[in-house]
């Protein structure tokens, strides 16, 4: 392919990342994936910000991920920064799917605690993948904070998130969160660790399960 063909087709692709039809901005993100070009970056962070349908945003993380971390990586973080939750949720999505660890740092204790639900559950994805190796417990200390949140979606992103980090960095949270006040940290603890016992157990029977075993802690005499 010639450079004035190559000059083409990014233009092309990037006017494509701007039309009104899905179809069209998915194959643009396919386009600039397929061939990475440093000049469409910017654009497709700008993207991922407002792009309204899933699999399109998730073809926009996937070009990103084609191209160099040294590239992606800073525009990613100062993304964090918007005041848009779908940009900061966004970037936390694609941070985590290219994996440096350099970003680590970005993942602060705002966006753990976000009260954008979207915001904090990626939040939660990204810093299970990117914690260095060593800060898992503490990582976890600042999840388990977050137990008994939301529906069960975010309940069960944060226990996954909560299992990445090892059965040795989690467990004494867990332990702990057991003997709250709010019944609905102490179910989603049981919950939580009875998944990482056994990961095959579904989310809805742990809860269930962990119901049960509070009812009959709490009887008179206990369990």
């Amino acid at each position: 392919m010639t450079t004035a063909e190559q000059e083409t087709n990014t233009s092309r692709a990037l006017r494509g990342l701007e039309d009104g039809r899905s179809s069209v901005r998915l194959r643009a993100a396919l386009a600039i994936g397929s061939n990475p070009d440093e000049r469409c970056v910017e654009k497709l962070i700008e993207r991922c910000a407002i792009e309204s349908e899933f699999f399109v945003r998730e073809m926009l993380t996937w070009a990103l991920t084609r191209h160099a971390a040294s590239m992606t990586v800073p525009g990613l973080v100062a993304e964090l920064r918007s005041e848009r939750a779908q940009a900061r949720s966004q970037a936390l999505h694609t941070l985590s799917k290219i994996g440096d660890r350099q970003a680590w740092p970005a993942i602060t204790r705002a966006l753990l605690s976000d009260g954008d639900e979207e915001v904090a559950r990626s939040a939660w994805r990204a810093a299970a993948v990117l914690v260095p190796e060593g800060e898992q417990p503490e990582l976890a200390g600042v999840l388990a904070a977050q137990l008994g949140r939301g529906g069960r979606e975010t309940q069960l992103s944060l226990s996954r998130a909560l299992i990445t980090l090892g059965e040795a960095a989690v467990l004494p949270v867990l332990h702990a969160a057991m003997t709250d006040l709010d019944p609905r940290v102490r179910h989603h603890a049981v919950a939580t660790e009875r998944l990482l016992r056994d990961p095959d157990a579904g989310f809805e029977s742990a809860i269930e399960e962990a119901k049960r075993v509070a009812a009959l802690q709490d009887r008179p005499g206990g369990a």
